[in-house]
Order: C-alpha cells, then sequence, then structure tokens
C-alpha cells in the first residue's frame, strides 16, 4: 500500500508517459479512492451509510478484502487532505485508466452522492468537474447520474 501511494505522489509531482492500465491499477486505486473520500466528505463529516457505502464501493469494486479496503481508504485520506484540486486525483486516473474504467468512478462517486439520500447542488457540481476531467462526457455523465437515481430513492438536483 505504501508503494501505491509513494508511485501516485510519485506520478503527481513528475507525470510520464504511462500506457493504460487495467481497472485494478494500484496507483490508480488510490487515486480513484482519494477522490471518492474527498466527494463522500462533501457535506460535511461523512454519515455511517456513506462510510458503509464507501467500504463496499471499495471491496467490490476493486476486489480487496476489508483490512485492505480500510488501507486503501486510509491512505486515500492522507493524499486527499493534501490535495489543492480535483486535478491531483483525475491527471493520475487519466494516465492510467481506459474509459471504461473512468466511466466506472464516476458512476462510483453517484452511487456516493446518492448513499445518504440527499443529493446536494454542490455534490452534483463536484461530480461534474470531476466527471469533465475525467474525460467523460455530458451525456454520459447525466446518463450514469440517472441510473443510480433509479436505484435509489433520492431526488435529482439538476443535470
Amino acid at each position: 500500500m505504501l508503494d501505491g501511494l509513494r508511485q501516485f505522489i510519485a506520478d503527481v509531482v513528475s507525470p510520464g508517459a504511462h500506457e493504460h492500465r487495467a481497472f485494478d491499477d494500484t496507483g490508480y486505486r488510490l487515486a480513484a479512492t482519494a477522490l471518492l473520500v474527498h466527494v463522500v466528505s462533501l457535506d460535511g463529516e461523512p454519515s455511517e451509510t456513506e462510510k458503509r457505502k464507501l467500504h463496499s464501493l471499495i471491496e467490490s469494486r476493486f476486489g480487496l478484502d476489508q483490512g485492505m479496503a480500510d488501507q486503501l481508504i486510509k491512505s486515500a485520506m492522507l493524499v486527499e487532505g493534501e490535495a489543492v484540486d480535483l486535478y491531483h486525483f483525475t491527471s493520475v486516473i487519466m494516465r492510467s485508466v481506459d474509459e471504461p474504467g473512468r466511466l466506472r468512478i464516476v458512476e462510483m462517486m453517484w452511487e456516493l452522492v446518492y448513499a445518504d439520500g440527499q443529493v446536494s447542488e454542490f455534490e452534483d457540481n463536484v461530480v461534474w468537474r470531476a466527471a469533465d476531467l475525467l474525460g467523460v462526457s455530458s451525456r454520459d455523465r447525466i446518463d450514469l447520474k440517472h441510473h443510480v437515481a433509479g436505484k435509489t430513492a433520492a431526488p435529482a438536483v439538476g443535470n
């Protein structure tokens, strides 16, 4: 896990040409998890429901056991706390992940936004900005939002 954190920091400090890697790349997972931690923390301290959803997503989407997911989330919280903007995370993801993987990240973000049953305009805006930085089209972002909203009871805010 520490190697993943070091690689993430190295990628941010001196980005090089990287080939696109599979969805489960460790450096990518740290950047994606930091982005998800950012989303779940937007409206203050994450609720227990949001924390459970974050853990569930990390475990299922990245194929990790609970201990590894905990370590990844702890590392991501440290990195997220030091980041100046979303670009720190999205630039690593863009260099590391293909389009289907980036779409899955945006879908995960929506799942976290809807986890507490409330969607704020601020959360909606952050997902929009992150999706834009990830090269996800407005149409795909909105389709993913409606797909996730359809599985939950939270009312959608804007598009």
